[in-house]
């Protein structure tokens, strides 16, 4: 059987779910991965409210549609992160904007309620960010010390064990999404956040091949080198387009703007290499969804969610029980 083929739901936050849920169904998914955002499931009332939980699953099975995860990204990566411009403010309730520590204590609150909004929806799996508090000191000028970077796993180990000590009694794992402007980025900062919180069972990843082909990692190495971690998949695409103008820094260049030197793409369209990560999640044995994240400033939204399902569909295969060449074999 085929792992199940999802969309998740972030960046269709703007419609309600009794609209975008039907609409999804048509586009030919198998399921939603729900954002703790818009309307699409309040995770401080799901952790308390089985009639709430009970409604928004209702308007999922209406739809003939699964529910394998949800995902609290917005406030996880407020937990970690210095909060202190305005960007962060739209990722926190309005009592909390202009307040660092105010916005990190909301959101240190929305992920330790996280677990039980999924128990109580029947899942076992959070996907998110967790934010930095070291991101910033990613170009070491002026230098950075080497304790300074010691200081933030430290911190974000303080931070997040706590929040998995929720995850741990409710057994549930999170998956963090491994992203430029997380904890960990690529392939040495997963194992040392991994390090950072004793290699804890409860703390994994949402793997997203797209934030690292831009950075120029192989995002099958990914998989190859934390087997047992993967607790969800991202299906997403990214395309580098450098032209000896731009960089993968992206020169302060919106997303969807001509002459960036990378961008995200529709599904099947850019330069993510899915055959061979399909053959990757087969060696490690994953069976959960395959989820599309769809973002692609140049394509409409409708025809690119459906497009992205069909091609998700077409390359996910089974490994194969029988070596191609057992036939020849003599008894």
């Amino acid at each position: 059987m085929s792992r199940p083929v999802t969309l998740f739901t972030g960046q269709w936050a703007d419609l309600p779910l009794e609209k975008l849920a039907p609409e999804a169904k048509k586009m030919g998914y198998d399921g939603l991965e729900l954002a703790c955002w818009g309307d699409h499931l309040d995770v401080f009332r799901a952790a308390e409210d089985q009639a709430y939980c009970e409604q928004q699953r209702k308007i999922l099975s209406d739809n003939g549609l699964e529910l394998h995860a949800i995902s609290n990204h917005l406030a996880g990566q407020l937990t970690c992160d210095p909060n202190d411009d305005r960007r962060s403010d739209a990722f926190a309730p309005e009592k909390c904007h202009g307040d660092a520590e105010a916005k990190r204590k909301w959101a240190i609150e929305s992920m330790k309620a996280a677990p039980a909004a999924a128990k109580n929806m029947c899942v076992g799996v959070v996907n998110g960010f967790t934010g930095s508090p070291i991101w910033h000191l990613l170009y070491s000028f002026p230098p950075v010390p080497p304790e300074m970077i010691d200081d933030g796993y430290a911190r974000f180990a303080e931070i997040w064990n706590p929040i998995l000590d929720e995850f741990d009694r409710h057994g549930v794992v999170f998956g963090l999404e491994v992203h430029p402007t997380e904890i960990a980025y690529d392939i040495h900062t997963f194992a040392r956040t991994l390090e950072a919180v004793d290699r804890r069972k409860a703390f994994g990843m949402n793997f997203d091949p797209s934030h690292l082909h831009w950075q120029f990692v192989d995002p099958v190495k990914l998989i190859d080198a934390f087997p047992d971690r993967v607790y969800h998949v991202h299906m997403k695409d990214a395309i580098r387009t450098l032209d000896g103008t731009t960089g993968i820094l992206a020169s302060h260049l919106n997303f969807g703007t001509y002459g960036r030197g990378w961008d995200f793409r529709s599904v099947g369209r850019g330069g993510v290499n899915f055959e061979e990560i399909i053959r990757a999640l087969n060696r490690i044995g994953y069976q959960g969804p395959l989820s599309v994240e769809w973002e692609d400033s140049g394509m409409d939204r409708i025809h690119g969610g459906g497009e992205s399902c069909t091609f998700v569909r077409n390359i996910d295969f089974k490994s194969s029980g029988i070596a191609f060449d057992a036939a020849f074999e003599k008894k």
